[in-house]
C-alpha cells in the first residue's frame, strides 16, 4: 500500500468525509469496509503484479468508491464518482488518471462485469468477504443496512435464498482471489445452503403446527358455538322429567285401584249380605252408589295407566321421508332385525332427523302425560265427590232409618 503524503491525505479526507456526513444507519458500506477493499486491492495487485501507476490509480478507486452513500444508497455509485472527480481534480491529478478511476469505480456495480485487469481487481476486492471467515458477520451487518438504509426487510429463508442465488452467480476474476478465497468461499456456500435447508425444515414444521392448531381452535370454536352439549342435556333432562312424571302419575293411579278395590271387596263381604233383610232396604242406595264411584273411579285409573302400542312396523320410504320415529319401541317391535339396524343407521347419520325424532318422542310424551293426568284428575275428583256423596247418603239413610223407627 502506498504511504506516501498524498495518500495520508486521502485517507484523511475519507475518514472525515465518511465520519461526518454518513448517516448512521449505514453499518456496512462505512470506512471499515473501505479500509478492507483498500487492503484487499492491495494484496490482490501485488500478487498480480501491477505496476506502480496501476496501483495507485487502483487504491484511489478503492477508496472513493463507496464515498456515494453520503448521498444515499441508490445510485451512490454515480455520486462516488462525482465525489472522487472533484477530490482529484482540486488536488491537481491528471485527466487521464480521473478517467481511469471512475471507470474502476462504476465497475463495482452490482452485477460486476469488469472489463479491465484494474477493475477485475477491484471488484474481487469488494467481494473478498466472501471467500473469508468473517462472511457471516460482514453478512448481517449488510442485512441490517438494507433494513435500516432501504427499508428492505427480508424473513431468515428469503435472506438466505438471496445469498444463495448471489454465491451461485458470483465468480472471482483474479487469479489471485480464486485460488486463495475460492476454498473457503465453497464452506461458506454449502453452510448458506445448510442454513437454508434447516431453515426451510422449521418454517414447514411451524406452518404444520400452525395449521394444525388453527384447526384445532377453529373445531374448539365450531364445537363451543354448536349448541349440541346444551341441546343434548335439554333433551336428557326433560326426557327424564316425563318419565318420572308417568312413573307418579301410574303410582297414584295404582294407589287409587289398591283403595277402590279394597273397598269394593268390602262392600260385597259386609253390605252386600245385608241388603236381602226388609230392616236393611234404607241401605240399598247408599250402598249402590258407594259401589258405583269404587267401579267408576277404577274405570278411570285404569284408562290412565292403560298402554297403546301403535303397528309396530315402517317402510324405507317412512326413513327417507322422516315420517317414522325410531326412538319409540312401539314404531319398530313387529319389523326385522336388519330393517330396523337400517333405519337407527339412517337415524344417526342425520342430525336433522336425529333432533327430529327426539322432539317428537318428548312431544308425544307429552301428549301421553296429559291424558294420564287428565283421567287421573277425573278419578281423583270422583272417588273424593264420590266418597263424601257416600257418606252423605248414609248418614241420611241411618237418619230416615231412626225417624221411621220412632
Amino acid at each position: 500500500m502506498l504511504e506516501n503524503d498524498f495518500f495520508k491525505e486521502v485517507n484523511n479526507f475519507i475518514f472525515n468525509l465518511l465520519k461526518n456526513e454518513l448517516s448512521p444507519r449505514v453499518v456496512y458500506h462505512n470506512y471499515n469496509h473501505t479500509l478492507r477493499v483498500v487492503e484487499a486491492v492491495n494484496e490482490i495487485a501485488l500478487a498480480e503484479k501491477v505496476s506502480g501507476e496501476e496501483l495507485e490509480i487502483l487504491l484511489l478507486a478503492a477508496w472513493f468508491h463507496d464515498t456515494g452513500f453520503t448521498k444515499g444508497a441508490p445510485n451512490h455509485e454515480e455520486e462516488s464518482q462525482k465525489i472522487a472527480q472533484k477530490y482529484l481534480f482540486e488536488k491537481g491529478l491528471g485527466e487521464e488518471k480521473i478517467k481511469k478511476i471512475l471507470s474502476i469505480i462504476e465497475a463495482t456495480r452490482v452485477p460486476q462485469n469488469p472489463m479491465s485487469k484494474l477493475e477485475k481487481i477491484i471488484c474481487d476486492a469488494d467481494l473478498f468477504h466472501l471467500g473469508t471467515e468473517n462472511f457471516a458477520k460482514n453478512a448481517n451487518l449488510l442485512r441490517s443496512e438494507w433494513e435500516q438504509l432501504c427499508d428492505k426487510h427480508l424473513t431468515e429463508i428469503e435472506w438466505l435464498k438471496e445469498n444463495n442465488r448471489f454465491f451461485g452467480e458470483h465468480a472471482y476474476f483474479t487469479n489471485y482471489a480464486f485460488n486463495k478465497l475460492g476454498t473457503q468461499k465453497t464452506s461458506n456456500w454449502l453452510k448458506i445452503q445448510k442454513d437454508l435447508r434447516k431453515s426451510i425444515a422449521k418454517e414447514e414444521e411451524i406452518t404444520q403446527k400452525n395449521n394444525l392448531k388453527k384447526e384445532e381452535i377453529k373445531r374448539k370454536k365450531a364445537k363451543d358455538e354448536r349448541p349440541d352439549r346444551g341441546i343434548e342435556t335439554m333433551y336428557r333432562v326433560t326426557l327424564r322429567n316425563h318419565i318420572k312424571l308417568s312413573d307418579i302419575a301410574d303410582t297414584k293411579a295404582n294407589i287409587l285401584l289398591s283403595v277402590s278395590a279394597i273397598i269394593l271387596s268390602i262392600a260385597l263381604s259386609t253390605l252386600f249380605p245385608k241388603l236381602d233383610k226388609p230392616d236393611n232396604y234404607y241401605l240399598i242406595y247408599p250402598t249402590m252408589l258407594f259401589l258405583f264411584i269404587s267401579v267408576v273411579t277404577m274405570i278411570f285409573s285404569i284408562l290412565s295407566t292403560r298402554p297403546k302400542v301403535t303397528s309396530g312396523t315402517f317402510t324405507n320410504e317412512d326413513v327417507k321421508n322422516k315420517k317414522v320415529n325410531l326412538l319409540f319401541f312401539g314404531n319398530f317391535h313387529k319389523m326385522p332385525l336388519s330393517d330396523f339396524q337400517d333405519g337407527m343407521t339412517e337415524l344417526m347419520n342425520d342430525r336433522d332427523y336425529l333432533y327430529k325424532s327426539l322432539m317428537n318422542d318428548l312431544y308425544f310424551l307429552g301428549i301421553v302425560l296429559d291424558k294420564k293426568y287428565r283421567l287421573l284428575r277425573i278419578a281423583y275428583n270422583i272417588f273424593m265427590i264420590g266418597i263424601i256423596a257416600s257418606v252423605i247418603t248414609f248418614i241420611v239413610a241411618f237418619q230416615l232409618m231412626r225417624n221411621a223407627g220412632v
